[in-house]
């Protein structure tokens, strides 16, 4: 496959070419071109034009463009499918979430464009009006990652833009046809030249090139999802430029099960929360919370299903749940932190050490404070069980962690769920449901480590239109000198 650079909703040559080999076979996935400064400078330049006229459009040809957005993305649910699992090991079922959740976000955002509103405010001065507008920053700068390609994609392209913005949309490197197809989807959709233009850097130049974005006059808006380590180098190089970012970052998501869950019910969501696209969201389960009384029970069950997924390669198997990580390097980091819990007393009870970017799915059972695998991030088919004793000890565990992006709680009691739910430092906490879980009308996004800001729902408006006060006044009126 090959991946291109999108200017002026042109193909253009890149500046050198990269390859994405698959994780496991070493075969070459994509070759992709690169930019460097001077044609990243192009894209932000060919947004910067197109944002003179894009700020006028109306309402409805933004609905219009992302409503045909959506049918375009469904009808190349197949080209999808067998790109993500040939570049980033997903799923029939993943990319197909990633492509109808994507539809359904673009239709929602169609919905805002009439809900981008001001309103009028009451004066003391005679004879005047006084309002407020909402209207489009800029150029936006949006880098998205590899692991939700299409979801993270559209969100990060769909809400500027129907907020008035035009967008310089930078793919990764790990998933670079499938970033490219999804801006095409927009581009084909009717978007003028310069509104969404789409780039890939080799990781190499990548901290030059966005800082370069970043520093040009006509970018107001920077928005990044990825990992916290590189979260804090974006919104540092953003506000050393004063430019405002929003940022969705790592997670640790915690599954508090009360020792009044119902069992099977928090074992069907615990296999989807913690193995889906082998733990490779930042949504996914890494840490259950678990009442001692009923570990046993809820430890039992958990690793018998988990042991029934088996590892397959989605480019051949259609039924595939769990396929090779992103790269062979997950595995080495993950065996590293299985041996660190193993040697501190963790027991493994499903699953085991990976083999390269394979790995089943493993649950490690008796994790405490001191092992790795307790704080970090694993993003991976493993995932850890806590015993607490009560709830208080269970909201102080589940807190324990410097992320706060995703959560969930079950308990057949809804008053003692909202209770605890009220007390966990999640941007999302849902009662008897998978930590895995996104609906493009409500806000999304972390506290804590996990970033700032929100997509997603309305308040998306916030984050990608300026605000301001305007004054209709009587010339004639009288001043003090």
């Amino acid at each position: 496959m090959k991946s291109d650079i999108i200017i002026d909703n042109a193909t253009v040559a890149g500046s050198s070419t990269l390859q994405r080999q698959h994780p496991v076979t070493g075969e070459t996935i994509t070759t992709i071109d690169v930019v460097d400064t001077q044609l990243a400078l192009a894209a932000v330049e060919s947004a910067a034009k197109a944002f003179t006229e894009w700020k006028w459009s109306g309402p409805t040809q933004r609905r219009q463009v992302l409503l045909k957005a959506a049918e375009l993305l469904e009808s190349r649910l197949e080209e999808f499918c067998t790109v993500m699992a040939a570049e980033v090991g997903a799923s029939r079922l993943w990319a197909a979430f990633n492509v109808q959740g994507s539809a359904a976000l673009f239709r929602e955002a169609a919905g805002l464009a009439t809900q981008i509103q001001g309103e009028t405010l009451p004066t003391d001065k005679p004879g005047t009006l006084s309002m407020t507008v909402r209207q489009g920053a800029g150029v936006v700068l949006s880098i998205v990652p590899w692991n939700g390609p299409i979801l993270l994609g559209a969100r990060a392209i769909a809400y500027p833009i129907v907020c008035g913005n035009t967008v310089v949309f930078k793919g990764s490197e790990s998933s670079p046809r499938t970033h490219e197809l999804l801006a095409r989807c927009m581009i084909d959709a009717g978007l003028p030249p310069g509104v969404l233009n789409f780039i890939i850097a080799a990781p190499a130049d990548a901290g030059e090139v966005t800082e370069t974005i970043i520093a040009h006059p006509a970018v107001k808006r920077v928005n990044f999802t990825g990992s916290t380590k590189v979260g804090r180098i974006i919104a540092e190089t953003s506000a050393r430029y004063l430019k405002r970012s929003l940022l969705e970052l790592g997670g640790k998501a915690p599954f508090v099960v009360l020792d009044d869950a119902d069992i099977d019910g928090a074992v069907n969501a615990a296999i989807f929360g913690a193995f889906l696209y082998q733990g490779q969201i930042c949504m996914s389960t890494e840490r259950f919370v678990v009442d001692e009384r009923i570990a046993d029970t809820f430890v039992q069950r958990f690793a018998e299903r988990a042991a029934s997924l088996q590892v397959e390669d989605p480019r051949t198997s259609a039924a595939c749940v769990v396929g090779p990580m992103v790269s062979a390097a997950s595995g080495t980091r993950l065996n590293t932190m299985i041996d660190d819990a193993v040697g501190k007393g963790a027991v493994i009870v499903s699953g085991g050490k990976a083999d390269g970017a394979r790995m089943s799915a493993t649950i490690l059972d008796k994790v405490v404070p001191g092992m790795t695998i307790y704080d970090e991030e694993t993003f991976g088919p493993i995932t850890t069980v806590v015993r607490v004793r009560g709830d208080d000890e269970a909201i102080r565990v589940a807190n324990d962690t410097e992320y706060g992006l995703s959560s969930a709680v079950f308990s057949g009691s809804a008053q003692r769920a909202m209770k605890v739910a009220r007390e966990l430092e999640f941007g999302c906490v849902h009662i008897n449901g998978a930590t895995v879980q996104n609906e493009a009308q409500a806000p999304y996004g972390g506290m804590k480590n996990s970033g700032y800001g929100r997509f997603d729902g309305r308040a998306v408006i916030e984050e990608f239109t300026e605000i301001k006060w305007i004054t209709l006044e009587d010339p004639a009126q009288p001043y003090p000198f």
